[in-house]
């Protein structure tokens, strides 16, 4: 983003997830803004109806490319392109990634891998491929999207975990490194629950679903705050109204903390209903489920409903087990 430019003015925007979740959201409120929009994502056919989408939204001009986030003379291909075409890129939304659910040992060391390349390595080549132009312009910001997971622990998703870990160091050694060019700015937003496809699209090893725990925020809802970031940038960004307490509990009392976390996640993060061992979109994606939401709503109504199903399950095991018994 130039320096001191007012809101209005149209900006050139790479968003690299774009054909998904937060990143599409994100692309379609920029579009109502009247920006040019660059979208690169791993599958051509969401991509292209996420760029249909941008282009009735209002934006000025969309281009996309399906690239993956690991290529990297890919993405120069992309930032050569749009330099030849729409000009200098102003900003950067970084939001493609993916999940593995499973404890540590159950998830397959090529899924595990696949993980934090995509995440963290990702991220580095996005920086890598805007950079150097940014650097010489004095001029534009990079959004990183995280999690708070990044900020503490929890079990079944180790792999992601140390992604989120990883992608704010990187986030801040990015700051530190451009200390030296003011008009370049890092912002790292660390996400609380957000209702995306990703949960449906993970990999998973633990047999059952995983699930935003509430509170859970819709993808429109961040987007509108992660252009807020483009439009004043800073460091850090949190969203999400739990993400104080649960890095407050972790930091504070981690031995409580482990206790909690375990059971909690049981409850709150996975779904009743059982799910097939699979790779997800880790390692090819999965164009059939991208959309923006994930059809989770606002979490509390669906994680109550389930943790009575599951009660009353566990009760008719016991009943079940007292009758067999009492007949021997």
């Amino acid at each position: 983003m130039r320096q001191g430019r007012p809101q209005a003015v149209t900006r050139v925007v790479l968003v690299v997830g774009a054909s998904s979740g937060i990143g599409r959201a994100t692309a379609i409120r920029l579009a109502r803004r009247r920006d040019h929009l660059v979208l690169v994502a791993r599958a051509p056919r969401p991509l292209a109806d996420a760029a249909a989408e941008c282009v009735l939204a209002g934006a000025a001009s969309v281009a996309t490319h399906p690239v993956d986030v690991l290529d990297l003379a890919g993405l120069q291909e992309v930032v050569a392109a749009t330099h030849a075409t729409t000009g200098s890129i102003d900003a950067v939304v970084h939001s493609a990634s993916v999940v593995a659910y499973g404890r540590f040992d159950q998830v397959p060391a090529a899924i595990w891998d696949r993980v934090l390349e995509t995440n963290v390595l990702g991220a580095a080549n996005v920086a890598r491929a805007v950079l150097p132009d940014m650097r010489e312009r004095n001029a534009g910001a990079i959004v990183l999207l995280g999690s708070v997971i990044g900020e503490i622990a929890v079990t079944g998703m180790s792999a992601y975990t140390v992604s989120k870990w990883a992608l704010r160091s990187l986030g801040r050694c990015l700051q530190l490194d451009n200390r030296d060019r003011p008009g370049v700015r890092v912002c790292v937003v660390s996400l609380g629950s957000v209702d995306t496809p990703i949960y449906q699209q993970a990999a998973n090893y633990l047999g059952h679903a995983g699930r935003p725990p509430p509170p859970v925020y819709s993808a429109e809802h961040v987007a509108t705050r992660v252009v807020e970031v483009l439009d004043r940038p800073r460091k850090r960004v949190n969203i999400g109204a739990a993400n104080p307490l649960m890095r407050l509990g972790f930091a504070l009392t981690p031995g409580l903390f482990d206790v909690l976390v375990g059971p909690l996640f049981r409850a709150v993060a996975t779904a009743r209903r059982p799910m097939p061992t699979g790779d997800g979109n880790v390692l090819s994606p999965l164009p059939q489920a991208e959309a923006v939401g994930g059809g989770h709503g606002l979490g509390v109504r669906v994680v109550l409903t389930d943790l009575v199903a599951r009660t009353l399950d566990k009760v008719r095991r016991r009943s079940r087990r007292g009758g067999r018994a009492r007949g021997s």
